[in-house]
């Protein structure tokens, strides 16, 4: 069966690297990648950069999905921190066995959740995300990737290929439990 990975970004201002390498790894991997968002259409990132939103997020079965990462970017902040619907998404995700993940300011959207409470994770290494970290008990660590069995996050832009790599392995190492 082929594996898919759900790849949820703002609705303007995603930041470019951070869903193009990951997508990339995923890609090369042979796993299907969505690019969703809280509205369908051309989406510009932080960069000028230009992606398709193929679904809105809420539309998709959550349980459909091999992983649900959320992407960072001076939009997520905006867009997807205070988001009601993303919160309660990548929780159903993550009670239906799926793999949760952020990069970035994607990372404080799933520690916003809850469900890293007690536990270590990483986001970009600015005060105003850190500080996020801290206000929902999560102890932040900088690593460029920081992956439990169910959750990964990662740090930004210079992590954003080893986060892809990460995505993949975890896929892979679930697919073969």
């Amino acid at each position: 069966m082929t594996k898919q990975a759900l790849l949820i970004i703002p609705p303007d201002r995603f930041n470019e690297d951070e869903l193009f390498l990951p997508k990339a790894e995923l890609e090369q991997a042979g796993i299907v990648v969505t690019v969703a968002s809280t509205k369908t259409g051309e989406i510009t990132g932080d960069n000028q950069g230009k992606a398709v939103a193929e679904a809105v997020f809420s539309d998709l079965p959550a349980g459909s999905y091999d992983v649900v990462a959320v992407i960072g970017g001076s939009g997520t902040i905006d867009y997807l921190w205070g988001d009601d619907k993303l919160q309660q998404y990548v929780k159903e995700a993550y009670d239906r066995n799926i793999l949760v993940a952020g990069i970035c300011a994607g990372s404080v959207a799933v520690v916003k959740t809850g469900l890293l409470k007690g536990r270590q994770a990483t986001c970009y290494p600015v005060d105003v995300m850190i500080d996020q970290l801290k206000a929902n008990d999560v102890d932040y660590v900088v690593e460029h990737v920081v992956a439990h069995d169910d959750i990964i996050t990662s740090d930004g832009p210079e992590g954003a290929r080893a986060f892809g790599q990460a995505l993949v392995e975890a896929i892979s190492t679930k697919a073969n439990a």
